[in-house]
């Protein structure tokens, strides 16, 4: 029965990934209504706290977004990226690395990626470079961000075992972020240069393309007071979570847990942008971070409740198969959930299915942190919106997806990134834990 229920659990996340955007969460809802109503499995833990996390930070952000905060970081970006235009590779993944690491969210690449393909092409060099580790960069800073559910909700089920948030954000955001700049070096390698490339020159003949130089951008001047009040709510939820952490201890029996802090901490900004900024609070649930953010939020609920469903009702079979191979060979746990983030296209989705399951059959904290970066796979598949983004603003055609599906500008620096992440996870995690 364990097959034919793990068959049924495959098929409706292939469903879901053939449907693509929220269509994995709803096929995941449809997985669990088989299983349960046509099977008689028990149906699994729902992740309520994730999908509660996600809605309160992205209300923050499209708040922030509305006041004109996001433009302002935008402009940032530029500026950094145009003063230092010839290191564009390794700069430009920074830049989305620190903005997903600030917002919780790989969605917020969307608004650099075009000031990365211009600066590139202004430069000669080939923008499939750039592009391709900074939306790589973008999807593996989720599991560093101290926002992010995949980082709450992780950090939450590590602390039984004696790993505390703030020791798990020491090991993975100096792992994830070195790793992006290892990709980095690797992408200054990859495909020919720009001058060489056969599609650019042929588009550069017909005129079709256009140096547009730097963009105006009409800065609100309720921007800076937003993005000061959203970073202020961020360095608050760092604090009180040291505050109440067991390595501290200084308040005990908090009033509030972490995860219940970081969604009053995010509504609080929220509150505080829309009051002070006078901003149309209506406007917020147009916002293109909030769709986004919603969107997270229904594909967590259907993929995760599908993976918990399946794991809770076979837990014991799976600690049987799977505890003397992860004893043997700890990086399996990288390679499983590398492959399981490629078809469920969440971080949160992934560790909330996957992470779970792996400690109860006895993985290692160590092992679990280091493999943690494996849940960003998302780029495998050309499927992915800010990978779709990237390809359709460099307007060169460096950026393009092969006819073998797989052999796009993505999958090097994105592997070479997550692999170099689990390895200096491990060194890192030996040193901390």
């Amino acid at each position: 029965m364990i097959v034919v229920e793990f068959i049924i659990v495959l098929t409706f996340i292939y469903l879901g990934a053939r449907i693509g955007g929220i269509g994995i969460g709803l096929a995941g809802g449809a997985g669990v209504l088989v299983l349960s109503l046509f099977l008689g499995v028990d149906t699994g833990n729902i992740p309520i706290d994730v999908i509660l996390i996600i809605m309160s930070v992205i209300s923050a952000i499209a708040a922030m977004q509305v006041a004109g905060g996001l433009d302002w970081l935008v402009e940032l970006s530029e500026h950094f990226l145009r003063k230092h235009p010839k290191r564009i590779t390794f700069y430009a993944p920074m830049v989305t690395y620190f903005m997903t690491l600030l917002a919780g969210t790989g969605h917020t690449a969307f608004s650099t990626l075009p000031v990365i393909a211009e600066v590139a092409k202004e430069q000669g060099i080939r923008p499939s470079r750039p592009l391709s580790i900074s939306v790589v960069a973008s999807q593996i800073a989720i599991t560093a961000s101290p926002i992010s559910a995949a980082v709450v909700f992780f950090s939450g089920i590590l602390e039984p075992l004696g790993v505390g948030y703030l020791t798990l954000l020491a090991i993975c955001i100096p792992s994830t972020f070195a790793a992006c700049m290892v990709g980095a070096f690797v992408s200054n390698f990859l495909g020919c240069e720009l001058k060489d490339d056969a599609i650019y020159q042929e588009k550069l003949a017909k005129g079709q393309i256009i140096l547009k130089g730097k963009t105006q951008r009409e800065i609100l001047p309720s921007a800076k007071l937003a993005t000061g009040i959203f970073v202020t709510a961020i360095i608050g939820v760092i604090i009180y979570a040291t505050l109440i952490s067991d390595a501290v201890n200084i308040i005990e029996n908090p009033a509030l847990s972490r995860n219940d802090a970081i969604m009053v901490f995010m509504l609080s900004a929220a509150t505080a942008i829309v009051t002070f900024t006078k901003i149309d609070v209506s406007e917020i649930a147009n916002a293109a971070t909030f769709k986004s953010g919603m969107s997270a939020c229904i594909c967590v609920l259907g993929v995760a409740w599908l993976g918990d469903t399946f794991v809770s009702s076979h837990i014991e079979e799976i600690k049987t198969f799977s505890a003397d191979i992860l004893q043997q060979y700890p990086w399996m746990l990288a390679v499983t959930l590398f492959f399981a983030s490629t078809l469920l296209y969440s971080q949160g989705a992934t560790t909330t299915a996957l992470m779970p399951a792996a400690l109860a059959i006895g993985v290692a904290p160590i092992t679990a942190i280091a493999s943690f970066a494996a849940v960003s796979a998302l780029f495998v598949l050309p499927t992915y919106p800010t990978l779709l983004a990237a390809v359709e603003m460099d307007d060169t055609g460096s950026t393009r997806i092969g006819n073998l599906v797989f052999n796009h500008p993505f999958f090097i620096p994105g592997v070479v990134t997550i692999t170099t992440s689990v390895a200096l996870g491990f060194l890192i995690g030996g040193a901390v834990l």
